[in-house]
């Protein structure tokens, strides 16, 4: 990893693409300690302390805790890519004609997401300020009133709308993916923050007799950090190979190839979108608090979008099996590739292009994604379940969603540079 770093700083090109994104994530990181105007900075205090803040500085990028200009970051955005995603699926025709049109439809896709983003943010910030204010005693707003709460809907939807244009502006001209590297960004920024609540909660002020039960429990944490390390990197990177033939041989050309299908081919997405999901409810239920609170409904539907509850985890959970599955599918289109493979003179071997050919990707992709969603699935709950179990940190109920987005960002910025380079030297090799 330490030789790529090196070798693409010595190429410009790439060398300021990653000065570039480092650049916007510095920015970000500076706006994500700016509170908003007319916000009583004691209150965060109390503010953070709920299960909720942990869930949206997650998706965040960690600018929650502050109450930033930025603390919304690019959960709205998440949600209305969702939505959009969702109406492409023979639900608005205009959609469905626009996603078969190429970088074209594509871009008008994109304007509509941006539009909708706009309006969830708008909702979703008064919703959360309202929740919020109820939260910490009356005491997040000074001044609680109609015009306050509009000024910071629309403070925090502008800074939402800046979060994602730098998120485009990293994904166009910088490394990685943009919404990944700032949510990224954030959590790498708070692991100090991290450990330091365990060393405090584990070795501060105990007694002698309960410090070889901490320090055995460090341990294990550590070595389970490891072991989801090891695991996460693992799956991320299986991959099944489908052997491909050719009908036609080019000169040079090899006579057979293959096609890799990932076993998580959605890769962390459908982390960032089920916790986005779970979220973006919380956010609206808490701005019922006061009227709703304590009614049989409102109790039943927080536990559920509640991840620190049994009910809450089982549905995150099924959530990003849901979402892996969902986004598999849009990630590696059968349709298409079976179109793509027959136009090229290509097929399967013992699989008849066309139809054939897409029902057999079909089911291939099924059966991974089973496998990837499962794993994905499991290494977000447990560590809530530990949480819960042994009283520990919000940190570490949230520690597998944090690790599986860290690890799978740096393996496909990693990749992404490996291509670069590999690019450059293909094109060397021309020139010459």
């Amino acid at each position: 990893m330490f030789k790529l770093l090196k070798d693409s700083f010595k190429v410009k090109n790439i060398r300021n693409k990653i000065l570039f994104t480092l650049l916007i994530l510095f920015a970000f990181r500076v706006g994500a300690h700016v509170t908003v105007p007319g916000v009583d900075a004691k209150a965060l205090l109390e503010l953070n302390k709920l299960a909720i803040v942990a869930m949206f500085n997650t998706v965040s990028g960690n600018a929650m805790e502050n109450f930033s200009i930025f603390a919304m970051g690019v959960s709205p955005y998440i949600t209305a890519s969702i939505i959009i995603q969702l109406l492409q699926m023979d639900i608005v025709p205009k959609f469905v004609e626009w996603s078969k049109q190429g970088e074209v439809g594509r871009r008008k896709l994109n304007q509509w997401t941006r539009y909708l983003t706009l309006v969830l943010g708008f909702v979703q910030s008064i919703a959360i300020t309202a929740g919020f204010n109820h939260f910490t005693g009356a005491g997040l707003v000074k001044t609680p009133n109609v015009t306050t709460y509009v000024t910071i809907g629309l403070i925090l939807t502008a800074g939402t709308m800046f979060v994602t244009w730098m998120g485009e502006q990293i994904s166009e001209y910088g490394i990685g993916n943009g919404v990944s590297m700032i949510i990224f960004a954030g959590i790498v920024a708070r692991f100090p923050t991290s450990v330091k609540e365990i060393y405090e909660q584990l070795f501060v002020n105990i007694g002698s007799d309960e410090m070889l039960k901490s320090i055995v429990l460090c341990v294990v944490l550590v070595i389970a950090i490891l072991i989801v390390v090891t695991l996460v990197t693992y799956v991320q990177q299986a991959e099944r190979k489908i052997p491909i033939q050719y009908t036609k041989r080019v000169a040079g050309a090899p006579q057979s190839s293959y096609l890799p299908l990932k076993v998580n081919a959605a890769g962390v997405i459908p982390v960032i979108f089920a916790s986005s999901l779970i979220a973006t409810p919380q956010a609206f239920l808490s701005a019922f608090q006061t009227s709703q609170g304590g009614k049989g409904w409102y109790e039943i539907v927080t536990q559920i979008f509640n991840y620190t509850t049994i009910p809450g985890g089982i549905v995150y959970t099924i959530l990003i099996i849901a979402f892996t599955f969902f986004y598999a599918f849009v990630q590696v289109n059968p349709e298409k590739v079976a179109e793509n493979l027959q136009k090229q003179g290509s097929y399967i071997p013992s699989v008849r292009p066309g139809k054939d050919t897409e029902t057999y990707i079909s089911q291939l992709l099924m059966k991974l994604s089973t496998v990837g969603s499962v794993f994905l699935g499991l290494v977000a709950i447990l560590p809530i379940i530990a949480s819960n179990v042994w009283n520990l940190p919000t940190s570490i109920g949230l520690g597998g969603t944090s690790l599986l987005i860290v690890i799978s960002v740096a393996l496909e910025t990693n990749k992404q540079l490996e291509g670069l380079l590999l690019k450059r030297q293909y094109t060397g090799f021309i020139r010459e």
